[in-house]
Order: C-alpha cells, then sequence, then structure tokens
C-alpha cells in the first residue's frame, strides 16, 4: 500500500491512504498560544470523526485533575529506583511552566484545548502516547554511564535555565528544518535517550494513531514527532514494520549481564584485599581493608556535611557506605536518602513547589523533596569518589 503526505505549513501535515482514510497531523509548540489557536481552527475546519492526542491517560488526568502530592511516597521512590523518573518529570514540567509563565499559555494547553473541542462537539477522541514513565526508564537504560551524567545535566540545566523565550522564537522552533537540525544534534549527543524520546515514541503515536477508529482524523503533536510520525506510517502501510508495540510499551527488565558488572567492582576490591593477604600477611591485608573503609565512609560523610545533611544522617553514611559498595543491592544514595526525608519529613507544600525549586540552588536545600533528592546524589558520588579516587591516594599517602 502507498501513502501519500501533503505538506500544507510548518506545523499541518496531511496524510491520505490506500483505503481513502484521511489523517490531518497538527505540529504544535506545546507553550505558544498560537497553537491553542491553531488547533480550534483546523478542527472547526476539517471536521473529523476522531481526534488523536498526544498525550498519555496519566499526564492527562495530571493535567486535569487536582493531584495530591502528600500521596508520594519518597521511601518507596529510593526504594524501586524512581529518583531519575521523578527528577525528570519535576524538570521538565519546571521547564515548560517557566516557558508558558513567558508566552502566557499552559504547557500542553493545545492538547488538552483539543480535547475539550472533542467533548464540546461529541467527536470521540483517544491518548495515543506512551506512558511517559515507561519512556523516561527506556531513556535512562538505554544510555551508558556517560549519557546519564549527560541526560540528567540537560534535564536540570534546562530547570536552571534562566533565559528568556519570545514568541516568535517559539514558532521558529515549529519549522522542520530547524527541528531536524534539533534531532540530528540529540541522535550525536544522546543516541540512547533519542532513540527512546523521539524514535520509539514516533512508532507508538504513528501505529495509533493508524489504528485509532475513524475516516479522517486529526492528531495533535508535538512539532518535533511529525516528520518521525509521517514516515513510520508509510512503513507501517507497506508492511515494513510491524504494529505490534508490545516490544516498546514497557520498561526493559534488568539484565542479567548488568546484573553480573554490578558485583564486579566488589569481587575485585575483595580479590586486591585478599591477593595483599596472600602476599604480604593477615595483618596487611587488615590494614588496606581499614585505608578504603576509612576512605570511602570519611568521602561519604565529606558529601554529606556539604549537601546539609542532617547530623545524624552523617553518622549512617559513614556506616552503610562501606557495606553498600560491597553489597550493590544496597545504594548508600538510597539509604541516606530515605533517612533524610524520615529525619526531615516533607510537607504537602515541598511537593507542590517542587517545579519552582528545582530551578534555584536555594530550593534545593529549602525544598526537603529536593535535598533528599540531592543527599541520595551527593553521598553516592562521595561514596564513588572515595573507592576509586581518595582509596589510591591514600595507599600512596601511608605507603
Amino acid at each position: 500500500m502507498t501513502v501519500r503526505s501533503e505538506h500544507v505549513s510548518d506545523t499541518i501535515n496531511k496524510i491520505y491512504l490506500d483505503n481513502g482514510d484521511e489523517i490531518i497531523l497538527v505540529g504544535t509548540a506545546h507553550v505558544s498560544q498560537n497553537s491553542v489557536d491553531e488547533v480550534r481552527s483546523v478542527i472547526d475546519s476539517e471536521q473529523p470523526d476522531h481526534i488523536c492526542l498526544e498525550l498519555d491517560k496519566g499526564r492527562y488526568e495530571s493535567k486535569t485533575k487536582e493531584q495530591s502530592y502528600a500521596n508520594m511516597n519518597l521511601t518507596k521512590v529510593f526504594k524501586e529506583g524512581k529518583t531519575f523518573l521523578v527528577l525528570a518529570n519535576t524538570a521538565l514540567a519546571s521547564f515548560q511552566k517557566k516557558m508558558g509563565n513567558q508566552t502566557g499559555t499552559a504547557p500542553g494547553e493545545e492538547i488538552i484545548g483539543a480535547s475539550r473541542i472533542a467533548e464540546e462537539k461529541g467527536i470521540p477522541y483517544s491518548f495515543c502516547d506512551r506512558d511517559i514513565a515507561v519512556t523516561l526508564k527506556r531513556a535512562w537504560a538505554k544510555s551508558n554511564l556517560w549519557n546519564k551524567a549527560k541526560l540528567i545535566g540537560t534535564l536540570l540545566s534546562s530547570a536552571f535555565d534562566k533565559e528568556e523565550f519570545k514568541p516568535e522564537e517559539l514558532e521558529q522552533l515549529k519549522k522542520s528544518d530547524t527541528l531536524q537540525e534539533m534531532m540530528n544534534e540529540l541522535a550525536k549527543e544522546l543516541p540512547g535517550a533519542k532513540e527512546a524520546l523521539i524514535d520509539e515514541r514516533d512508532r507508538f503515536l504513528a501505529t495509533n494513531i493508524l489504528q485509532a477508529p475513524g475516516h479522517k482524523k486529526v492528531a495533535v503533536i508535538g512539532a518535533g514527532h511529525a516528520n518521525g510520525i509521517i514516515k513510520t506510517i508509510g512503513k507501517l502501510e507497506k508492511g515494513e514494520l510491524s504494529k505490534d508495540l508490545s516490544g516498546i510499551s514497557a520498561a526493559p527488565k534488568p539484565s542479567k549481564a548488568g546484573k553480573i558488572a554490578g558485583w564486579l567492582i566488589p569481587i575485585a576490591l575483595v580479590a586486591v584485599i585478599v591477593l595483599v593477604g596472600v602476599f604480604n600477611g593477615f595483618h596487611e591485608s587488615l590494614r588496606y581493608f581499614l585505608i578504603w573503609a576509612g576512605t570511602n565512609a570519611a568521602s561519604t560523610v565529606l558529601f554529606s556535611i556539604l549537601s546539609l545533611a542532617h547530623p545524624l544522617n552523617w553518622l549512617v553514611a559513614a556506616v552503610s557506605a562501606p557495606v553498600a559498595v560491597l553489597n550493590p543491592a544496597i545504594g548508600v544514595g538510597v539509604i541516606t536518602g530515605i533517612v533524610e526525608a524520615t529525619l526531615r519529613k516533607p510537607a504537602v507544600k515541598d511537593f507542590e513547589s517542587l517545579s519552582d525549586d528545582i530551578s534555584t540552588f536555594r530550593g534545593w536545600f529549602r525544598n526537603k523533596v529536593l535535598h533528599a533528592f540531592m543527599i541520595f546524589f551527593t553521598t553516592s558520588l562521595g561514596s564513588i569518589l572515595g573507592t576509586f579516587v581518595f582509596f589510591p591516594i591514600m595507599l600512596r599517602v601511608l605507603g
């Protein structure tokens, strides 16, 4: 089967299928008033029998229903390894809120507006995007250690960025040549993240849009997905790509190789200390162990102090850091993060002000949720530096 596409404008593309069905893609900037107006105009003029939204049900409910932040269990967040997920969501929300404040348009208003118009006109609509939690987990899993650091840095820098965006600059971002340049840059800098954030979602969106009921459909999407969706629909119609999304609909499970790799550091460390004992005797082996344990604990405590952790947490950091290195199933950051959140229990206002406080240095210390996350990261870093940087230095110093 063949697919014909028509580039109507920088924001509107039409796709014509062999069976006579028509899909109108409306590419938007999620904080642009022009996008809000254009979505209504297209729906009014095209009179579709179905509307597809670049949104998952969870994000829709978070935007349209009052949320109770007090129900977030920080202990569960740390234990289940969702720290990055919560921070990423918060950083993205902060960035979009900031841009929305500058343009006078709430983030995602054009998509929420499309759902309201659909309800007003009695037009069926559907959520076609993948769960944001799955997307972020897959982006994280597909990134190596260096790219994970860059991914966190990119998200946080976007939250801290104070640059003012003018409405005309946002409109420029919807143009296909500008978007393609940005996609190419993302692919080069963060290939794993780009695959999960853009390519997989292009396929997810295209498949759900194509399979949605109706003969004339309007799909309201972020402008960055337009080209990818057009290409993917072409491949789906030609049978070059499967419509089965099960392979990209869930977060990847940890591989056996990854679990084994987590034990390589403690095994190597123990092996070194044992070898020292074999060649130099038990007392020398014990001395090496005590130097390592003391250095690791001291480094972790230092970073907890610099992060203004609760004084009792300094002791927790000292005791748990060496134990956590020897047992990868226990992360020192998880322990200190939980303890910090327990000793300084966040209030509802801390959760409600997350998207504002994440964008300021002071906010990371004032907001008890962010401060617990900070302790998680800094004590983890302190333990890593203690083992790989300060321990070798101490061996040279002490001989």
